[in-house]
């Protein structure tokens, strides 16, 4: 893909396509002026974003770039000590302590969701290395809890009814990847619920499934908004 096949493309239109929050009646706009508001590396705040937050580089040119570089910044768990073993602990209500063994599996499903998801990209090509035509796109997962004690050392009455299994903060950066320049941040908290949050019987299986629909929308969003990038900038040089 040549940089120069296409038009500029707004840092606007990358925060529209990578926000991941819902629906706002209003277009993304970034903060303009000397009373923008400015995080603390520089970026301006976007009104309207679909996101609970986002901030950007009003001067981002997306053309440059016709890679990706993908690079995890990895896990961090909101430090909790209950650990719902008895009828007792469980009356106090979660979050609940994750240990080692069910925090593996959690980042093992978030990476194989995430995988399954990207590996659908049609508009990128993949690298491992930096390089001048390189966007990097950092991803991390923080605050992460859940409301399920662990299932394998429940004492007493083991039925347990719940509406979220878990919550976690998705943050994303878009980068150069030569530099390291910050070109975009989104932040994200969302719950791994059922529709409507109904109530449901936490079990292994049911569990899972709502960890893998919140992990498989986010990477949908980020797929289908990188994706958007370029199909917009196709129907740009088209009219």
């Amino acid at each position: 893909m040549n940089k120069n096949r296409f038009p500029k493309v707004s840092l606007l239109s990358v925060m529209a396509g990578l926000a991941v929050v819902a629906c706002s009646t209003a277009p993304p706009a970034i903060q303009q002026g000397p009373d923008a508001e400015t995080s603390f590396d520089g970026l301006n705040r976007v009104d309207n974003a679909q996101a609970d937050e986002a901030w950007a580089r009003p001067d981002f040119d997306i053309s440059q770039y016709s890679k990706l570089l993908l690079v995890s910044e990895g896990f961090e768990y909101r430090q909790v000590s209950n650990r719902g073993r008895t009828t007792t602990e469980r009356s106090r209500g979660g979050p609940y302590y994750l240990d080692e063994r069910r925090r593996e599996a959690f980042e093992t499903l978030v990476g194989e969701v995430f995988r399954e998801e990207m590996g659908q990209i049609e508009n990128w090509e993949f690298t491992t290395e930096p390089g001048p035509d390189v966007l990097m796109v950092r991803g991390a997962l923080l605050d992460i809890v859940t409301f399920v004690p662990d299932l394998r050392a429940m004492t007493g009455n083991t039925d347990l009814f719940i509406t979220r299994v878990g919550e976690a903060t998705l943050v994303l950066e878009l980068r150069d990847s030569q530099s390291g320049t910050i070109l975009a941040r989104s932040i994200d908290r969302r719950a791994a619920e059922r529709m409507g949050g109904q109530m449901m019987n936490a079990n292994t299986v049911t569990n899972a499934a709502e960890v893998r629909r919140l992990i498989r929308f986010w990477a949908q969003r980020l797929r289908d908004g990188l994706d958007g990038f370029i199909e917009r900038q196709q129907s740009m040089q088209g009219s």
